[in-house]
């Protein structure tokens, strides 16, 4: 035998040398919950580890997140009811606690980049990402809510926009009104191949934000879909997108892959609540090494072409890595 790949295995400098994938908390994006109030860190049960933050709270979480090397975020507000109408006008208010939050944590760390949550479903009393009427969700009478909601968000100081509703033409929209609002270097990271999955259980928890009839399947993509993804990216490339994202990341790797392949943009990929939630159930059931798994997990989303990978592990892998 003259080939045998054996040898390029036998010394760990040797492992390391030929190493395809690397993964570090720079390509990391940490998702975090907040919550209007004061010395509020809830933890949500059914996303251990991970919880709903006050601003007072979440400050020195954030900077113990930086000194381990993690420097994106992405926020979600949990809004009380009582906020929520049909319109999510409470997403449009420059003066909501979310947009307040976001423009104290940029006056405080101004080296760390926020990405936002552009969707009526926080705000919604619906509980769907666009606006409702008779039951069906209308797309373009949904899209000025959304543009505006853009709007607000870069004022108040948000890096990244990141639509994540699933409306058609959304990020074209978007796109045209950051510009004419004189946002053009605010960037946007579209949700572009997001499935209607059962893995979004936990995250609907953090932020009650379940639909309150019905189900997403007529915007969010089927996940028997492979080439549709395609079409949405291409939708998004044209419409001014700056990164491409693909949700959940797990049971879609090949989707990842197939989008890399395919458009000369970042792509992002988010691991979401309900797969990580899978590792930590595991891990408290001693069915699995935390751990190892937790990274074995995010260096397949990473081998397959997420260049940025949202992840609940964020905090826990950058601190295996300084360990």
């Amino acid at each position: 035998m003259y080939i045998r790949p054996r040898r390029n295995r036998k010394h760990q400098a040797i492992r390391n040398m030929v190493e395809e994938s690397t993964l570090g908390p720079e390509h990391l994006i940490y998702p975090l919950f907040v919550q209007e109030g004061k010395n509020i860190k809830e933890e949500i049960p059914s996303l251990p580890q991970n919880y709903r933050w006050s601003l007072d709270t979440l400050l020195p979480e954030l900077e113990e997140c930086l000194e381990l090397g993690v420097k994106q975020y992405v926020l979600f507000p949990a809004v009380r009811e009582e906020l929520k109408d049909r319109t999510a006008s409470y997403g449009l208010d420059p003066n909501n606690f979310y947009l307040e939050y976001v423009r104290q944590i940029k006056d405080r760390f101004p080296e760390i980049v926020l990405m936002s949550d552009v969707a009526m479903d926080p705000y919604s009393s619906d509980g769907h990402d666009g606006l409702v009427e008779n039951g069906k969700i209308l797309n373009d009478e949904t899209l000025p809510i959304l543009t505006e909601m853009a709007v607000v968000q870069a004022q108040a100081g948000f890096d990244v926009i990141g639509p994540s509703d699933m409306m058609d033409g959304r990020v074209g929209a978007i796109r045209e009104a950051l510009d004419q609002a004189g946002y053009s270097e605010t960037s946007i990271m579209s949700y572009t191949a997001k499935y209607a999955s059962a893995f979004y259980g936990p995250f609907r928890d953090a932020l009650d934000s379940a639909p309150k009839a019905g189900d997403k399947k007529t915007y969010q993509m089927n996940p028997a879909n492979k080439r549709e993804a395609l079409l949405e990216a291409q939708l998004d490339f044209e419409e001014g997108a700056d990164m491409l994202m693909v949700k959940p990341a797990l049971c879609y790797l090949d989707i990842i892959h197939l989008l890399k392949e395919q458009f000369p943009l970042p792509i992002t990929a988010y691991n979401v609540s309900g797969e990580c939630a899978m590792i930590h159930a595991a891990a408290r059931n001693g069915w699995l090494d935390y751990h190892a798994t937790m990274s074995e997990m995010l260096l397949s989303i990473r081998r397959a072409g997420a260049d940025g990978i949202l992840t609940y592990f964020a905090k826990d892998f950058a601190l295996l890595k300084k360990s």
